[in-house]
């Protein structure tokens, strides 16, 4: 009877046991088919949640202007960038000069004013200027006697009246004296005196200092009752008429231009306005610090104030050839890459939904706004893409990816 009891004792002890086992078994069992269901959700959520899209509502896409169209063929041009400055001939410019010490009496100009050949810019006055007049006019007078005298002379020697001696030494005193009146004519032409009036014995008080060209005054340098030495510098004349771009281009970019050749530049001072040249002439030697060639440019569309010296930014089109290109607002870099977006638009029970999708590129050429866009695969006929907000586009797209990863 006792060996009963204890075997049935042992019995519900192993049974209890097996039991538990069982169900820690099972509550293994359930805990990883759990996991394994959630993991397996999990992985299929990101799969489904990692599309690279952006999507717009009709509303969202009005707020933002969004431009869509077919990507189109442009010609786009190939460029070399160049500094320089505007120029003009040097026959252009003139510096004026006193020509004989004196005194500034006046001074008739100032800066900017526009002039012609001839005006008079200042007057100079001083006891030397009177002199040379005064000896210019008793050495005329001189010559004239001496004229008559060597024509007196020269009959008398012709006839055998007088000796050679004396015919001789009329004839030098004579020679002499023009050399001298020609030499005061030199001077006093350059002082810009009538020698007419001079001859009438009219002398002048001062002296008009006059600008050989017609064009501006760029400098005034000098001041009323100043005494300037001879070849004092005392005015700068410019004419702007023929004003041109001088172009520095590196070693480098050498080969890529040639005369014929459009420039596109803008000036510091007017860095919103573009303005065009023709290169008219390349360099034959090199500039060597830095090591680069002269490039001489004709200024097509002369608007706006363009003044010698004034600092240029331009680039040389050198090449233009029709390739796909979009507006510089239609493409995005993202690190190392470029991208563009295409567009596709659903329509779903009277909802209008824009889906963009990044598409990777390679840039070239940037033309005046415009980029060129080489395409790593081929797009669906027909599909459109966005020509603007490229930037705004990948943020959002980014955007979304850190929000489905978090």
């Amino acid at each position: 009877m006792k060996t009963n009891i204890k075997l049935i004792a042992l019995l519900v002890i192993f049974s209890i046991t097996m039991g538990g086992c069982g169900s820690d078994h099972n509550k293994e069992d359930g805990h990883n088919h759990g996991a394994n269901e959630e993991s397996e959700h999990h992985e299929e959520g990101e799969e489904e949640g990692h599309s690279e899209e952006v999507h717009f509502s009709e509303q969202q896409f009005e707020s933002l202007a969004m431009k869509v169209k077919p990507l189109t063929k442009r010609n786009i041009s190939s460029y070399v960038e160049a500094n320089g400055q505007l120029e003009v001939p040097p026959q252009n410019e003139a510096t004026v000069t006193a020509v004989i010490g004196a005194n500034v009496s006046s001074i008739e100009v100032i800066e900017g004013d526009k002039i012609h050949k001839g005006q008079v810019l200042a007057y100079l006055n001083h006891p030397n200027l009177i002199k040379i007049q005064t000896d210019y006019v008793s050495s005329w007078n001189e010559l004239q006697y001496l004229e008559k005298e060597f024509e007196r002379q020269q009959k008398l020697y012709d006839e055998k009246i007088t000796s050679g001696k004396e015919f001789q030494k009329t004839k030098s005193d004579y020679q002499s004296k023009i050399a001298l009146v020609k030499g005061f004519e030199a001077q006093l032409k350059n002082m810009g005196l009538n020698l007419d009036k001079l001859q009438q014995s009219e002398i002048y008080n001062s002296v008009p200092l006059r600008s050989p060209i017609d064009g501006y005054v760029r400098l005034v340098e000098v001041k009323t009752g100043q005494f300037v030495q001879p070849q004092t510098e005392l005015f700068e004349i410019v004419n702007n008429e023929h004003i041109h771009a001088d172009f520095m281009v590196f070693e480098k970019d050498m080969h890529k231009v040639k005369e014929g050749q459009k420039i596109k530049f803008i000036s510091e001072s007017a860095p919103d306005k573009e303005l065009t040249a023709i290169i008219h002439s390349v360099g034959k030697a090199f500039e060597q610090d830095p090591k680069a060639i002269h490039l001489h440019a004709e200024i097509e569309n002369k608007e706006g104030l363009l003044i010698p010296g004034m600092y240029v930014r331009g680039r040389i089109m050198t090449t233009d050839t029709e390739n796909y290109a979009l507006p510089e607002a239609g493409v995005v870099r993202e690190g190392d890459k470029y991208f563009i977006f295409t567009a596709e638009q659903e329509k779903d029970n009277g909802k209008t939904e824009w889906t963009f999708t990044p598409v990777e590129v390679i840039v070239g050429a940037n033309d005046d706004g415009w980029v060129e866009i080489k395409l790593l695969k081929l797009l669906k006929k027909g599909v459109k893409v966005a020509w603007n907000n490229a930037y705004y586009l990948m943020a959002d797209m980014k955007k979304g990816e850190a929000e489905h990863e978090h």
